[in-house]
């Protein structure tokens, strides 16, 4: 049998978990992005809108369209930030906290029947590979320039 490349490992993984959390969240009429928003916004301070992209690994236009979709279910509400006249803080409304919980629950849910079917040094090598790739990648040396093109040299 062929050898299975390390990125299609993990995008046929990560697939599989976005659709697990979206069949869960479609139970209760969310999707996976709302849930993960409604964990990266502070419960109590507030989050700014323009800190969401980042934390959740997305464009913004994807945030920005993800956001109305939760405050049109009145999940969240946007207020002025008081320290940043131009930006807007992001909290959630008395559903959104509940949703949140929900959301929270079931991502410890997912973490916990994992860890049971793992060895702490399986997911520890898991973890470490993972934050390895993530370095080479925040690194930008895969494709570098110019080690791609020393390397063409000796063909």
């Amino acid at each position: 049998m062929k050898e299975k490349t390390i990125d299609y490992i993990l995008r046929a993984t990560w697939q599989a978990v976005a659709r697990m959390y979206n069949e869960e969240a479609n139970k209760y009429g969310a999707s996976m992005a709302v849930g993960f928003a409604l964990l990266s916004i502070d419960k109590e301070e507030g989050t700014p809108s323009t800190s969401l992209g980042p934390r959740m690994g997305m464009e913004a236009t994807s945030v920005t369209r993800t956001l109305k979709s939760m405050e049109d279910r009145g999940l969240i509400e946007r207020r002025p930030n008081p320290d940043d006249g131009r930006g807007v803080l992001i909290y959630l409304t008395e559903e959104g906290k509940n949703k949140r919980a929900l959301s929270k629950e079931t991502v410890l849910r997912f973490n916990e029947k994992v860890k049971s079917v793992v060895t702490p040094e399986q997911l520890a090598n898991f973890i470490e590979v993972a934050d390895k790739i993530n370095e080479l990648i925040q690194e930008k040396s895969i494709f570098n320039t110019n080690e791609l093109l020393s390397n063409e040299k000796n063909y």
